[in-house]
């Protein structure tokens, strides 16, 4: 795995100050959300070519069997972790068009505002934290 790995922008940017009289979701406070995903998805999609890089230099083919199950488990353990943040991106790329819409910071399930601090410590949160609770209770209780 790469030394030289980096932390996301999602813990690289400057919390939104709040004007006096700001409404809700205005025009710069889209702009700063839209900033943080766009930095946060550039950095997974470098980390998506470092690993590409990584993996195509250092394919050995060991003799030693236990060698080759260390190098094989390492890509193993980096293919699972590209392909959560995948995941992330599609999620990333989807929050984007949100904010394209229109109808980014509203909580998806009641509709109330889902509140700058939370969303700018989970920028796709797409819950307020009311119903996430509600949501990761239930989810507890049929044991998914």
């Amino acid at each position: 795995m790469p030394q030289d790995k980096k932390e996301f922008a999602l813990s690289d940017f400057t919390p939104y100050e709040i004007g006096k009289d700001e409404e809700y979701m205005s025009d710069a406070q889209l702009e700063h959300f839209a900033s943080i995903l766009r930095n946060w998805k550039q950095e997974l999609m470098e980390e998506v070519d470092r690993t590409k890089e990584h993996m195509q230099t250092e394919l050995n083919n060991y003799a030693d069997p236990n060698d080759r199950a260390s190098q094989e488990e390492e890509f193993n353990l980096e293919l699972r972790t590209r392909d959560r943040e995948r995941k992330l991106i599609k999620k990333i790329e989807k929050t984007i068009d949100l904010i394209g819409k229109g109808d980014y910071g509203y909580c998806g399930a009641c509709g109330v505002e889902i509140g700058i601090r939370r969303l700018e410590a989970r920028p796709t949160a797409d819950l307020c934290i009311d119903c996430k609770t509600l949501a990761e209770i239930k989810e507890k209780q049929l044991g998914v």
